[in-house]
C-alpha cells in the first residue's frame, strides 16, 4: 500500500478500442476526481442510444482514449523527428488537453450545448460551446481537489510550469479572441511558432484530422456495429512535421491521400447512419422540450450554497458537476417540486406574518403569488414527465420526411407556416359544415348548435397547425463547409521527406466528389393519429413538389410504419 508520501503511480487501462494503455500519473490524478467521473454518466452520443442498442459508451471512455492517442502521436513525432526539440512536457500537455477536452459535457453532450442551451438563452451575446466549460471545469478540478500540478522547484521535473496550464487550454479551446475586437484572434501563447504544429494534435482547426476524432470514429463504429475505415494507427506511422509556408505542420505520406478521403467517407458515413438518424433528433427533441419545461424548477446547489437551475449551472462549475444524463430521471420521478420561485413567497410571506397583523394583506398576497408558482411549477413538470414517458413508451413524434439539398436551407419557420397551409383546404370545409341553413337551426334549436360543435371539434382534431410541425435543418458536410479538408493537407514523399506539397483531387480519382457541403431537412408531426399524419405527409410532399422536389414515395410510407430501432 502506498504511503501518503509516495510519489503517485501511472495505471494500465484495458480499453476494448486500444487494448493494454498506461497513462502518466498525472493522468491518472486527474481522472480520480468527481469532476471527471461525472462524465461516466454523460453518454457519448446523447440519445442515439435509444436508437442502437450498443450505443451506450460514455464521454468517460473516450476520454481516456482521446489522451492516449495524443500522447501516442506525440511521441511518435519526437522520436521519429528529435530536431523538433518536443521535450516530455510538451508530451504531457498534449496528454492533459486529449483527456479534459470534454469535461465540460453537459446532459446527453451535444444536445445539452447544441438544443437545449440556445432554446433557453436566446439572448446570449456569444454561442456558448462546451469548450468553455471543459476550460472552467479543469480549473475547478484542479483547485478543489489540491492536485499540485504546478512545480513550485525545479527539481520536480514530472510537474508542469504555469505556462503549460495555459498551452493546455489553448489545446483545448483553440486561439483566444482579442477582448476589443471579438472577431480577431490571438496568436498562441502557450508554445512558439516552432512547435505551433503540437496544437493540431487534440483539436485541429486547419483541416480537422486529430486524435478526437480518431477515438470518436473508432469507438463510435464499434458501439455501432459499422466498420471504420480509417487507421489512425497507419496515419501515426507516416505522420512527419515539416515546414509549410514558413509554419511547422504535421504531413504525411502521398500515398495516404486515400486513407485520408476513407477518413472524412466515415464522417459522413457516422452522420447519415447514426448522429443525424431520424428517430435519434425527434428523442433528442423530445428530450429537450422536457428540458426547457422543467428547467426553472430544477435546482442544484452551487458555490456558497447558492441555487443554480440547468440552464445557470453552466455559471458555477460545483453545481454543473451535478448535471449529468441522470437529470432525465430527476424529472421522470419527481413526485414533489423543489419550490423555486414559490418559495421566495412563502419566505415573504412568513416575514409578513410575524410582523403582525399590518402586514397580513402582504402576507396573503405573498402566499397568493406562490400559490401560482406551485401550480405553474406542478403542471409543467406533469408535462416534461409525460414528454419523458412517452419516449419509454416509444410513443415519439412521427418523421413525415425528409430530403437533401444542395442549397442553404433557411426560416425554419416560415416552412412549418408553408406546411400547414398546404391542407386540403379546412376553413372552406368548416364553412360547409356550417351553411346557412344549419345558422338560422341554431339560432333556435341548441341540440343543433351543440352538433356543429361537436362535427367541428372532430375537424380541428385533424387539422394541423403549424405548432403541430418540428422542421429540422442539419448541415453535412467534410468538416469546412464546402471547402475539400484534404485542400489544407500536406504531403511529403519517400524520397523527400521534409518538402511538403499538396495534392488535388483530380490527381487522386476521378470519383472524388465536387460537392463537400449539402442540408438535410427533416419533418416530424407531433401529432400521431393516423389522420394526421397521413394529412402531415400531404403536406410535407406538396411543399416539396412547390420546390420541384421529387420525393422518394418509398421513403414516405417507410415513415407511417413503427420508428425504427
Amino acid at each position: 500500500m502506498d504511503g501518503p508520501n509516495d510519489p503517485p503511480i501511472g495505471k494500465v487501462f484495458n480499453d476494448p478500442i486500444h487494448g493494454h494503455i498506461e497513462l502518466h500519473p498525472l493522468l491518472v490524478k486527474i481522472i480520480d476526481t468527481p469532476q471527471f467521473q461525472r462524465l461516466r454518466n454523460i453518454k457519448q452520443l446523447g440519445g442515439t442510444y435509444y436508437v442502437f442498442p450498443g450505443a451506450s459508451h460514455n464521454r468517460f471512455e473516450h476520454s481516456i482514449g482521446v489522451g492516449y492517442l495524443a500522447g501516442k502521436l506525440a511521441k511518435s513525432l519526437k522520436e521519429k523527428q528529435p530536431e523538433l526539440n518536443i521535450n516530455d512536457r510538451d508530451v504531457l500537455c498534449v496528454q492533459i488537453a486529449g483527456l479534459c477536452h470534454d469535461l465540460g459535457h453537459g446532459p446527453f453532450s451535444h444536445l445539452f450545448d447544441g438544443m437545449f442551451i440556445p432554446e433557453v438563452h436566446k439572448d446570449l451575446p456569444i454561442k456558448w460551446k462546451h469548450e468553455k466549460a471543459s476550460l472552467d471545469m479543469l480549473k475547478h478540478l484542479i483547485t478543489v481537489n489540491n492536485l499540485n500540478l504546478v512545480r513550485k522547484k525545479k527539481k520536480k521535473k514530472e510537474l508542469l510550469r504555469p505556462v503549460d496550464l495555459f498551452f493546455i487550454e489553448e489545446l483545448i479551446f483553440g486561439k483566444r479572441t482579442d477582448p476589443d475586437h471579438p472577431k480577431k484572434q490571438l496568436e498562441y501563447k502557450g508554445r512558439k511558432p516552432e512547435k505551433y504544429f503540437l496544437y493540431e494534435i487534440v483539436s485541429n482547426k486547419r483541416n480537422g484530422i486529430d486524435v478526437d476524432k480518431w477515438d470518436y470514429f473508432a469507438r463510435d463504429c464499434h458501439h455501432l456495429g459499422m466498420k471504420n475505415n480509417f487507421d489512425h494507427d497507419r496515419f501515426i506511422k507516416f505522420a512527419r512535421v515539416c515546414k509549410v509556408d514558413g509554419e511547422m505542420q504535421i504531413c504525411t505520406r502521398e500515398k495516404e491521400v486515400g486513407n485520408l478521403y476513407d477518413f472524412f467517407h466515415t464522417r459522413n458515413c457516422l452522420h447519415r447512419i447514426a448522429y443525424q438518424h431520424k428517430v435519434k433528433n425527434i428523442v433528442e427533441t423530445m428530450i429537450t422540450e422536457a428540458f426547457v419545461l422543467a428547467n426553472p424548477y430544477l435546482q442544484f446547489q452551487g458555490s456558497g450554497g447558492k441555487m443554480f437551475t440547468m440552464s445557470t449551472a453552466i455559471e458555477d462549475m460545483v453545481a454543473y458537476t451535478k448535471l449529468t444524463d441522470n437529470v432525465f430521471e430527476q424529472i421522470l420521478f419527481s413526485t414533489s417540486v423543489d419550490l423555486g420561485k414559490a418559495s421566495v413567497h412563502l419566505g415573504k410571506a412568513s416575514v409578513h406574518l410575524g410582523k403582525g397583523s399590518v402586514h397580513l394583506c402582504k402576507a396573503s398576497v405573498d402566499l397568493s403569488k406562490a400559490s401560482k408558482d406551485l401550480a405553474e411549477a406542478s403542471n409543467d413538470l406533469g408535462k416534461a414527465r409525460k414528454i419523458l414517458t412517452n419516449i419509454l413508451r416509444r410513443r415519439l413524434y412521427k418523421c413525415v420526411g425528409q430530403f437533401y439539398s444542395a442549397k442553404e436551407i433557411n426560416n425554419i419557420e416560415a416552412i412549418r407556416m408553408r406546411l400547414a397551409d398546404g391542407q386540403d383546404n379546412p376553413a372552406a370545409a368548416r364553412r360547409n359544415i356550417v351553411s346557412t341553413r344549419h345558422k338560422v337551426a341554431a339560432r333556435r334549436n341548441i341540440a343543433v348548435r351543440r352538433n356543429i360543435a361537436a362535427r367541428r371539434r372532430k375537424l380541428n382534431k385533424f387539422n394541423l397547425t403549424s405548432d403541430d410541425f418540428i422542421v429540422k435543418v442539419i448541415k453535412m458536410d467534410y468538416g469546412m463547409k464546402e471547402r475539400n479538408p484534404i485542400d489544407e493537407v500536406r504531403f511529403y514523399s519517400k524520397r523527400e521527406p521534409n518538402t511538403a506539397f499538396k495534392i488535388s483531387g483530380d490527381q487522386v480519382s476521378t470519383l472524388i466528389p465536387d460537392h463537400f457541403q449539402e442540408w438535410l431537412l427533416q419533418v416530424y408531426c407531433k401529432k400521431t393519429n393516423k389522420k394526421s399524419l397521413e394529412t402531415a405527409r400531404k403536406c410535407f410532399k406538396r411543399w416539396c413538389h412547390t420546390r420541384n422536389r421529387d420525393v422518394n414515395t418509398t421513403e414516405l410510407e417507410a415513415n407511417e410504419g413503427p420508428n425504427p430501432t
